[in-house]
């Protein structure tokens, strides 16, 4: 026998007559252990956040995930269980209290062997081609520009490089000058041997 649902009172903040009860709740991204639960709000509404309980379907402990000083309108739900239903509502939160809870929604996790099996190993989504564009983009700029970065080192390389062969052979003629200049066939080396008179 199951038992209804019966939404669990949050003490801590008043009710506020003033908000609507947060509008198109929906799970998007589900997955076997998280999902992504939207929402929309009335235009005027003076939200600064919002509430969401989780429970369990059959199971009467809760999860309560609150956020203030925020405009988002969705939420992570983490840490779920494979092939489990869950009930879900939102709360808009103002200065002045909270929202009615909106209306349940109720989902069930897939398993991850389901998920899996969807799939063919042949099948591609849109979504994968279009990253793998992506990603292919931004590999050929990384690529480009490394090899940018070599050209520019060689050709530093090899003007270095000229500079020095063109300094090179004049430096070793200059040497070899100033060394015959100075030597004598018993001294190759320059000087000349003094004798002491």
């Amino acid at each position: 026998v199951e038992a209804p649902f019966i939404p669990l009172c949050i003490l801590f903040l008043s009710s506020s007559d003033s908000l609507s009860a947060p509008l198109n709740v929906t799970i998007k991204a589900l997955e076997g252990n998280s999902a992504i639960v939207t929402w929309d709000i009335l235009e005027g509404d003076p939200v600064i956040g919002f509430a969401i309980t989780q429970q369990k379907k059959d199971v009467r402990m809760l999860r309560f995930i609150q956020e203030v000083n925020t405009t988002t309108r969705s939420c992570a739900l983490w840490d779920l269980e494979e092939d489990t239903e869950y009930i879900v509502h939102v709360q808009s939160i103002s200065m002045s209290g909270t929202s009615p809870l909106s209306e349940p929604v109720l989902f069930r996790t897939p398993k991850e062997s389901e998920k899996l099996a969807s799939k063919s190993p042949d099948e591609v989504t849109m979504e994968e081609v279009g990253q793998a564009a992506q990603l292919r983009a931004g590999e050929l700029i990384i690529i480009v520009v490394v090899l940018v970065m070599w050209a520019g080192v060689i050709a530093l390389f090899c003007r270095q490089y000229d500079i020095i062969k063109d300094n090179e052979p004049n430096n070793n003629k200059d040497k070899a000058k100033n060394s015959s200049e100075c030597s004598t066939p018993e001294h190759p080396t320059g000087g000349l041997l003094r004798s002491k008179v």
